[in-house]
């Protein structure tokens, strides 16, 4: 199972911690979604920036 993350605001008035993050997803621009792994590394750092971005579960 595959996790389709997309960025869905601006971190830029977020904390940097919070910036960091996305970052580490590889996340670059709004509306920009990557393919993860879900294992729970992935999803503790969806939960830290759960307000920023959608999260789809992809079968592949």
């Amino acid at each position: 199972m595959k996790l389709k993350i997309t960025l869905v605001k601006s971190p830029i008035a977020s904390l940097p911690k919070h910036k960091a993050t996305v970052a580490a997803l590889g996340l670059k621009k709004v509306g920009h979604h990557v393919i993860q792994p879900d294992n729970p590394c992935i999803r503790g750092q969806i939960f830290a920036v759960k307000h920023l971005v959608k999260v789809e579960e992809v079968n592949e």
